[in-house]
C-alpha cells in the first residue's frame, strides 16, 4: 500500500511538473509580444508555474526516491496552499456576495452597479494605478469592435459578456435624446462614443473586470 500510494503520488507530480512546464513557457513566450494585457499577465504565470514546479519537484522526489524530507516539505506547502485558496475564494465572496446582475427589460443580457458590492472592492476598482493597466489590456483585446456594427435589434436580441455590458455601451437607462430632470446613473456621464474612450472609464466597467 505505501509503494502504490507512492506512485501515485509521483504520477500526479509527474504530471503537474510537465504542466508547470506549460505554464513557464507561455509566460516565456508572452514577453515577445508588445501588448498591455499579455504584459499584464505574464508575471503572475511564471510564478505559478515556478511555484508549481517547486512543488510537483519536491513530491516527485520524495515519492519516487523514498525522501522522507521531501514529502514533509511537500505536505506542508500543498496545505498552505490549499488554506491560501480557501482564504481567496472566502474573501472573494464576501467582497461579491451583496452584488449581482440586475435584469434588463427587453434585454438578454444584464446591467451591474457597483453600490450593490463591498466598500472595499469599490475602493480598490477606482484606483487609478490598477485601472490604467486594465484599460489598456481591455482595449488591445479589442473586446468592442464587433458590437460597432450592432443595431438596435441586435442588443435587443443578442447576449453580452460582463465586460461588453459593462464597458462598450452606456447603462441602457441612460436619456440622451430628450431633456430631463430625473436622475441617471453616474456611468451615463462617462459615456463616449469615441472608440478608444466608450465606457471604460465607468464604474460599470472597472467592476466587471475586477470581478474576471
Amino acid at each position: 500500500m505505501y509503494r502504490l500510494s507512492n506512485r501515485v503520488i509521483g504520477c500526479v507530480n509527474m504530471f503537474t511538473l510537465l504542466a508547470s512546464v506549460a505554464i513557464i513557457g507561455a509566460g516565456v513566450w508572452m514577453a515577445r509580444s508588445s501588448t498591455t494585457c499579455e504584459h499584464f499577465l505574464q508575471t503572475p504565470l511564471l510564478v505559478i508555474g515556478f511555484v508549481v514546479l517547486v512543488i510537483s519537484l519536491a513530491g516527485f522526489v520524495g515519492a519516487c526516491f523514498h525522501v522522507a524530507c521531501a514529502l514533509w516539505v511537500y505536505l506542508a506547502v500543498m496545505l498552505i496552499l490549499i488554506i491560501a485558496l480557501a482564504g481567496v475564494t472566502l474573501f472573494g465572496f464576501a467582497v461579491t456576495s451583496r452584488g449581482g446582475g440586475v435584469e434588463v427589460t427587453d434585454r438578454v443580457y444584464k446591467e451591474y452597479r457597483l453600490q450593490d458590492y463591498s466598500p472595499w472592492l469599490i475602493k480598490r476598482i477606482r484606483d487609478p494605478r490598477y485601472w490604467s493597466t486594465v484599460r489598456s489590456c481591455i482595449m488591445s483585446s479589442k473586446t468592442c469592435d464587433k458590437l460597432q456594427s450592432w443595431t438596435p435589434h441586435d442588443y435587443m436580441q443578442r447576449d453580452l459578456t460582463p465586460i461588453q455590458s459593462g464597458c462598450c455601451k452606456p447603462p441602457t437607462a441612460c436619456n440622451y435624446n430628450t431633456a430631463t430632470t430625473a436622475p441617471q446613473d453616474p456611468d451615463c456621464f462617462q459615456w463616449n462614443n469615441a472608440p478608444t474612450l466608450l465606457c471604460y472609464e465607468c464604474d460599470s466597467c472597472k467592476l466587471e473586470c475586477l470581478k474576471t
